[in-house]
């Protein structure tokens, strides 16, 4: 099925499309794919950013807040970094490039997404407690992409490289993924105390 990938604020856009016309901004980039190709690059696949920052809470299902919407940088056919937009006091701003495992790591996901039987929203979702970002596929097609409520039906993919134990590219149900995740941060019992 397609993603139904959901419309960045168009301010958030043009920070990006600012930031790939700046020489400045590409030269001085900590990504050699940007600063050795010519381009031209274009941002496509705009996915919301969200940070889950505490998933051991016990008041409710767990919460997320927008952070950031990252784009997918192309260079012809290829994708070759990621830049990020935030929300500042001051409006939708470039925040950086990045290129690595993740930003191919997040392409592989959403090409699998692509082939699951269902349609979702793509998302991204970061748990900073356990360095990890996951392709969070949302089941409400219509919802606002900077909407934070994890869905019953929702499916978490944790990119590569993953935590220890934690399969990268396995999507997985939220509400089973994050019973795992809560337990790993759990603290481990004292010696000597009852289990």
């Amino acid at each position: 099925m397609p993603l139904h990938v959901p419309p960045a604020p168009v301010p958030a856009l043009r920070s990006v499309l600012t930031a790939l016309d700046s020489p400045t901004a590409v030269r001085e980039a900590r990504t050699p794919a940007l600063s050795t190709l010519t381009g031209p690059f274009e941002p496509e696949l705009p996915l919301p950013v969200h940070v889950l920052d505490d998933i051991t809470t016990s008041d409710g299902p767990p919460r997320a807040r927008l952070t950031g919407w990252r784009f997918l940088i192309r260079d012809g056919d290829r994708t070759v970094a990621a830049a990020e937009a935030v929300l500042t006091a001051g409006g939708w701003t470039f925040s950086h490039f990045s290129e690595g495992p993740y930003v191919r790591s997040a392409e592989l996901a959403l090409h699998q997404a692509e082939s699951l039987p269902s349609a979702y929203q793509p998302r991204l979702l970061s748990i900073p407690e356990l360095y990890m970002v996951t392709l969070w596929l949302h089941g409400d097609l219509t919802a606002d992409g900077a909407e934070g409520a994890l869905g019953a039906g929702d499916l978490l993919v944790p990119l590569a490289p993953a935590p220890p134990g934690i399969a990268a590219h396995r999507a997985r149900r939220a509400t089973d993924l994050l019973p795992v995740l809560t337990h790993r941060l759990a603290p481990a019992p004292l010696l000597g105390s009852p289990a």
